[in-house]
């Protein structure tokens, strides 16, 4: 593209080109779509789960939300603290130095309701280095616990060679208009793109298995008194999640087309129990679905993961995370980790592997996840999943529990 030096006749030009390219994706939608084998629409097309029948209030749970139930903890064996040995697991943090007040805070929590119980260690990861402030205390804070701080390969972090800086800038100004979070905020969309498919490759995690994702100024509320990390890997589970809400579909527009893409290229990567209605849902919120070019926009919220890197190690998810890179939505648009995760999840592993953790209460602004349980030691409100207004809407459990489960 050649570049002029008025910017009002350069813009005009950009928005076009932009426009056409979008419209190319679109445009191909029922090709890609058509490749896809039907032998996968078979597949997706079964779901549901007889326990869970949705109120008719929409997207909201308000009133008729499962963890108003008294909650008993996940079924099976549970080890408690010095049952058995500790897995190959981290408390991971991609944190910053100026974040130190909001760490410590959620430590605090983390460490009383759980992790004083068991003292898997702490990993702390940033762009740069740590002070020595930041290191003496959240060692302090960590209890029995260890703790280890490392820095991003400047390879992982920095914008990648293809992104082209001007459509970048341009892309920048197009979501502002449309008042997308964080879109002018360069550091964000590399955060993104590292959560999405760089962190499990750091050299600190190579020889670790499971992580528990914490970031600052979350609250944990109830008292947790097995391992989770142990629970997950004997019932063979792979993902663990709290919340599940809708994205912003203009954050995310291409997201699907380059998705359907790729699966119309690597069928054979797709789970037959996938989660693929949970994906493309337009009954609920359909103007999101419309938006989104196909996707519903639901996701697990991953500022609370407890993964396997096993799965994000695999070569369906790495396949895909490349293809997602080059394509440049992390950059061109602010495609999330959490979308990312979701979709890699929800078409590439066994929905039956994903957990919700009904019983860990637990709060990122402005949302909850909140059991009826006297664990909890009424710091939060059971069933409670904002305190924000007009904002009920934004949840995405219904859909997960009647075209997945609530296990």
């Amino acid at each position: 593209m050649v570049l002029m030096q008025a910017n009002s006749i350069v813009r005009p030009i950009f928005a076009l080109l932009l426009l056409s390219s979008f419209l190319l994706i679109i445009y191909n939608f029922s090709a890609i779509t058509a490749r896809v084998p039907s032998s996968l629409t078979n597949v997706v097309s079964a779901g549901g789960h007889s326990r869970f029948h949705r109120p008719n209030t929409g997207s909201s749970l308000k009133g008729h939300d499962p963890l108003l139930e008294p909650e008993k903890g996940p079924a099976g064996k549970l080890y408690g603290p010095g049952e058995i040995n500790r897995t190959s697991a981290t408390l991971l943090s991609l944190v910053r130095n100026n974040e130190l007040d909001g760490m410590l805070q959620s430590m605090k929590d983390l460490q009383e309701t759980w992790n004083n119980k068991f003292n898997y260690p702490w990993t702390f990861i940033n762009d740069e280095e740590f002070t020595q402030e930041f290191k003496d205390k959240t060692t302090l804070a960590a209890g029995n616990a260890k703790t280890s701080y490392h820095t991003i390969p400047k390879e992982d972090w920095d914008i990648p060679s293809w992104i082209d800086p001007d459509l970048m800038k341009e892309s920048v100004e197009m979501l502002e208009e449309k008042k997308v979070q964080y879109a002018s905020l360069k550091s964000y969309h590399q955060m993104c793109r590292w959560n999405s498919g760089k962190f499990y490759h750091h050299p600190a995690l190579k020889d670790i298995r499971w992580y528990w994702r914490v970031e600052p100024k979350v609250h944990f509320f109830c008292d947790v008194d097995y391992d989770v990390f142990r629970y997950m890997e004997d019932n063979g589970k792979s993902y663990g999640f709290v919340i599940n809400i809708y994205d912003s579909p203009e954050s995310i527009e291409t997201l699907w087309p380059n998705t359907l893409e790729f699966i119309a290229e690597h069928p054979e990567y797709i789970h037959k129990n996938n989660a693929m209605q949970w994906l493309t849902d337009s009954k609920n919120r359909p103007e999101h679905n419309l938006k989104a070019n196909g996707y519903s926009t639901c996701h697990f919220w991953s500022n609370f993961e407890i993964g396997d890197m096993n799965f994000w190690r695999s070569k369906a998810y790495e396949d895909y995370f490349a293809h997602l890179d080059r394509a440049g939505g992390f950059f061109y648009e602010r495609w999330g980790d959490a979308p990312v995760h979701s979709i890699g999840l929800g078409l590439f592993e066994d929905k039956d592997k994903i957990h919700w953790f009904r019983d860990i209460g637990y709060q990122h602004i402005p949302y909850f996840n909140c059991p009826s349980s006297p664990k909890c030691h009424k710091r939060c409100q059971a069933g409670q999943f904002t305190d924000g207004q007009g904002l009920d809407q934004e949840d995405c459990r219904a859909n997960w529990f009647e075209m997945a489960h609530m296990d």
